[in-house]
């Protein structure tokens, strides 16, 4: 049972990342994809860690662009949304510094720390390059401030939006990471090659080393 769960989950948790994403389903940056991209980077093999969620985050882009255009008569592509994508390849990264062997702790750590990494760098960017051309994000430290924490009249504040990105982010990531560590110790030689990274032995000690 296991075995099957192994190969399931990763799917399932792009399923849900994606519908995370769809409007009204879920508060305002309540995604599960800082905890994707943190797990992804952290579980998944080889290439399939880069490509496998940055896919399904682009596919989701432009069916959420196609909605707003046909829909609401709304071009909602920005140029700046590639800023979005460098963010999450950096939580990937980030993710990569730990494993299935890393401790529950340290990955729900990191899930919330690479969240944390996505709000500052996607709201520094709104500040620096300010595409809706927002009047408070004057090229000052007190404009970056109100980036960070106010954002722009009439919309609920950034802080709002940061509390909603560190509760998806340490919940999805409690989730995801949970359930890849409780299936990693029971995966297979052949497992393995299907995508997630299972639990690797301690080197030995050779009796030489060990009289050094």
């Amino acid at each position: 049972m296991r075995e099957k769960w192994n190969k399931w989950l990763p799917i399932l948790f792009l399923v849900l990342a994606a519908l995370s994403r769809w409007p009204g389903l879920f508060p305002n940056n309540f995604s599960a994809f800082y905890a994707l991209m943190f797990c992804a980077g952290a579980f998944f093999t080889g290439r399939l860690k880069w490509w496998l969620p940055m896919a399904t985050l682009v596919g989701t882009d432009l069916a959420l662009n196609l909605y707003y255009l046909l829909a609401l008569g709304i071009n909602a592509f920005k140029a700046t949304q590639l800023i979005n994508y460098a963010a999450f390849l950096a939580i990937i990264w980030f993710g990569t510094r730990f494993n299935s062997r890393s401790s529950f702790t340290k990955l729900l750590s990191g899930g919330i720390v690479g969240a944390v990494l996505f709000y500052l760098i996607t709201n520094t960017a709104a500040w620096l390059f300010n595409p809706f051309n927002n009047p408070e994000y004057t090229k000052t430290l007190m404009g970056w401030i109100i980036a960070l924490t106010k954002g722009t009249g009439g919309y609920p504040t950034t802080l709002q939006f940061f509390l909603n990105t560190l509760l998806s982010g340490g919940l999805f990531t409690a989730l995801f990471a949970g359930a890849l560590k409780l299936t990693a110790s029971a995966e297979s030689p052949q497992e393995k090659e299907g995508g997630v990274r299972a639990e690797e032995p301690e080197p030995e000690t050779a009796p030489e080393e060990a009289n050094a």
